[in-house]
């Protein structure tokens, strides 16, 4: 039997990109999942759709509690809801930091506490967090954005420590430029969609970008339970950014 049968896993911001792309792979191995979106009108097939809008804690407690009722439980949480912003410490107005930081960190702390009570009571208890290698990098362009990942690495470590006694796992994964349906969208407003993806995917030291069923699988990883001294860990998934130097 897989490792991943029976497994009661939510994945928020599961609707689209990288989290629904977990949320299959999850699926496909045999696990139950309840997806946690602002729509959940489209979610990959046998997945529980629970309508949340992680800016709102009762509403956030709410739907966490309804995912464990459907499914009997919550072993895997992963923290997959965020949003992007692009400029420097100039180019975002107050406004537009609490918003960022409100839904990629605050949001992503109002689902942890809201699942800690029935990840408490499983014996293959995770969260995985879903960083960004802006939090140890610094990229252009991207103050806010980093800011808030950042914020999302030193919650992951805080957290496994805070946890770690309870037989909760914490880990984070920090995936580098993922080619989703967002970076899509963002390529075919450019004059030249062709020299511009050929540039994301030169960032690369592999020399393309991440596909979301890469860091689907290293998230499933950081939640494997038969890996129960796997915490406080950040998981690359950058295509070697991070660390490689490569000429071309």
């Amino acid at each position: 039997m897989s490792a991943w049968e029976g497994l009661r896993v939510v994945v928020t911001g599961g609707a689209s990109g990288i989290g629904r792309a977990t949320a299959e792979a999850f699926l496909a191995a045999g696990a139950r999942v309840a997806v946690l979106d602002v729509s959940v009108d489209d979610l990959p097939a046998s997945a529980v759709g629970v309508a949340a809008d992680l800016r709102d804690r009762a509403q956030t407690t709410e739907a966490v509690d309804h995912a464990a009722q459907t499914l009997g439980g919550i072993d895997v949480l992963v923290n997959n809801a965020g949003i992007s912003a692009i400029g420097t410490v100039e180019g975002n107005d107050d406004a537009e930091w609490a918003r960022v930081l409100d839904i990629n960190v605050v949001g992503m702390a109002r689902a942890s506490a809201a699942a800690l009570p029935h990840l408490r009571a499983s014996s293959r208890a995770a969260i995985v967090n879903v960083c960004s290698i802006a939090a140890l990098n610094g990229l252009p362009d991207r103050a806010l954005y980093s800011a808030s990942k950042g914020a999302v690495l030193a919650l992951t470590f805080a957290m496994a420590t805070d946890h770690v006694s309870e037989g909760v796992r914490v880990n984070a994964v920090s995936p580098g430029t993922v080619h989703t349906p967002f970076v899509d969208r963002m390529l075919a407003r450019f004059d030249d969609p062709v020299a511009e993806r050929a540039a994301l995917d030169a960032r690369q030291a592999t020399g393309h970008m991440v596909s979301p069923a890469e860091v689907a699988a290293t998230i499933m990883f950081a939640a494997d339970p038969s890996l129960p001294s796997l915490t406080g860990a950040n998981l690359d998934v950058d295509g070697g950014v991070t660390h490689l130097r490569v000429r071309r």
